[in-house]
């Protein structure tokens, strides 16, 4: 489940190319800068409401929209009919499917969003991808950096796999649903068609098709009013 063709369905992605050759799906994270670079053809086609900074190596797609205070310094490629909403900071190396949502107070960089993403509230995007219609609740942090010195290394079917990645942070499978406040750390992989509670602080592979659960504690007592 960590190739591309087992997270993602690539006809989702106008930039599938990214993964030719690819043995598993963060390889792709290696090409982007060079991708852009080779690909990038600078034109805005968007519609700004307010004043936006845009670098001089964007190209974003007819019939998206990006609102005031919005920062896309790139490279980036943004595609069709997208919501770039205030307040958005979109970093180097980023490319944006048709039909995505980048909101408020969101940071991206060095990632791949695939066609219908939704990182709407309080994102941080960093060294990811996100299959087709993945969605985060907001103030998911899809943590790209170990605090140990190395690689990202992950752990499957009693393999251990050197990403060759300092920084890496998740690939998110189609159709994937991230609960509001979750973190999940450097390496994760989340199969298709999963769910991860809010609040949930997630490491290492989950399966396709899964929910986690995270049942926290809770306790009611008796408010005590002071006089």
């Amino acid at each position: 489940m960590l190739t591309p063709n087992d997270l993602f369905d690539l006809a989702e992605c106008e930039h599938a190319a990214l993964f030719d050759g690819c043995e598993f799906a963060w390889d792709a994270l290696k090409k982007i800068k060079q991708y852009i670079a080779d690909n990038v053809k600078p034109e805005l086609k968007n519609e700004c409401l307010g004043s936006a900074w845009i670098g001089t190596e964007v190209f974003i797609g007819e019939g998206t929209v990006v609102e005031d205070g919005v920062m896309i310094k790139g490279p980036a490629i943004i595609g069709k009919n997208c919501e770039i909403r205030h307040g958005a900071y979109i970093r180097e190396n980023v490319i944006i499917g048709d039909n995505c949502v980048v909101g408020n107070s969101c940071e991206l960089k060095n990632s791949l969003l695939f066609n219908g993403c939704q990182v709407p509230h309080f994102n941080y995007v960093g060294d990811s991808i996100l299959g087709h219609k993945a969605h985060l609740g907001a103030g998911v942090i899809l943590s790209n950096l170990k605090v140990v010195e190395g690689n990202v290394v992950l752990k499957h079917d009693a393999r251990t796999i050197d990403t060759g990645l300092r920084k890496f942070g998740a690939m998110i499978g189609d159709h994937v649903d991230i609960g509001c406040n979750s973190v999940l750390n450097p390496g994760s992989v989340i199969g298709r068609d999963c769910m991860v509670y809010p609040c949930t602080n997630w490491r290492g592979i989950l399966p396709a098709g899964r929910i986690v659960k995270n049942k926290a504690a809770t306790e009611i007592v008796e408010l005590q009013r002071r006089d």
